[in-house]
């Protein structure tokens, strides 16, 4: 059992920042909702330049950037602290960087084999079963449900044809995606700011370095390669990252997880608009269905956050 969903859980250097937990945020749960949306539009403008990059780097090329630079600029403007933390801090973080390098390297790797979306579809997944596990109420299960329908719905209905190691790629990066959701989540609670994430970043860069290095080796020294790189950090990692982090210290894993299905609809609209890609019904249909789970989901955490609390 995870124990995201208890905001009540603090550490010595949470206590009393604002929205942090055991701190109601002034706009209550959809300041946390506003914070995750930003970030998957930030992380599909990212996406887009990353896939043109691909050509110079390779897959793991382009993880590798993207996430050594994406560890310089966290490190530079958090600065955190490396002393005085316990020994659980330190393997939560460990954990944060370990799903977050293994997230990144198997989606590009998916990416690398298979089309976008069929990728993301499969690679929401993970975040949906995460939300069925971590719920504590019935209803979030249909909310779990509905998006589930839309996602496959937007994968046309089935994944035939489609590379099967690929596949694997890109289930394989949804399971550490539900591993990031929790670890970012325990790892909020127990950094201040955006300590924790620099940290995780900087181990999940150290992990991917060495593959990067051997798979792309000059490659990635180009000058315009390392500048489409930082650019991709900063979109798909830096901003995305820091946003989601602070959003789950007040949002509960299993709304998060449900809002993470939006991102095959945020896919298919920046498609439409800034690549003139047209939706089909079908697709019209899947992006109705997420749209309205997420906010289902929204709904219900929001209703509980009113819900008046009872002495025992």
């Amino acid at each position: 059992m995870t124990t995201v969903n208890t905001p009540s859980a603090t550490s010595g250097s949470s206590a009393t920042t604002p929205g942090s937990p055991g701190t109601p945020g002034r706009l209550g749960s959809f300041g946390p909702v506003g914070l995750v949306l930003a970030g998957g539009v930030s992380v599909q403008f990212g996406g887009a330049l990353a896939v043109t990059l691909m050509p110079r780097a390779g897959a793991l090329g382009v993880v590798t950037l993207r996430l050594v630079a994406a560890a310089v600029v966290l490190l530079l403007f958090c600065r955190p602290r490396l002393r005085g933390h316990s020994r659980a801090d330190w393997g939560t973080v460990v954990a944060f960087g370990i799903a977050l390098g293994g997230m990144n390297s198997l989606f590009y790797e998916a990416v690398a084999r298979i089309p976008l979306g069929p990728a993301v579809t499969l690679e929401v997944l993970g975040p949906l079963a995460l939300s069925v596990v971590s719920s504590r109420r019935l209803v979030n299960v249909v909310w779990a449900a509905l998006a589930l329908g839309g996602v496959f719905l937007l994968g046309g209905g089935g994944f035939s044809g489609v590379d099967p190691v690929g596949v694997g790629f890109a289930l394989g990066a949804g399971v550490l995606w539900a591993a990031y959701i929790v670890f970012s989540a325990r790892t909020g609670r127990r950094f201040p700011q955006a300590d924790g994430l620099a940290l995780a970043m900087t181990v999940a860069a150290l992990l991917v370095l060495p593959l990067g290095i051997a798979s792309s080796g000059d490659r990635l020294l180009d000058p315009t390669t390392l500048g489409l790189g930082a650019a991709v950090a900063v979109l798909s990692s830096v901003l995305p990252y820091t946003l989601e982090l602070l959003a789950l210290r007040n949002l509960p894993a299993a709304t998060f997880a449900i809002l993470m299905s939006l991102d095959p609809a945020l896919a298919a609209t920046a498609g439409f608009l800034i690549l003139g890609q047209a939706l089909s019904a079908p697709e019209i249909a899947a992006i109705a269905l997420v749209i309205a789970a997420s906010i289902g989901a929204v709904r219900t955490q929001v209703g509980r956050s009113k819900a008046p609390v009872l002495d025992a």
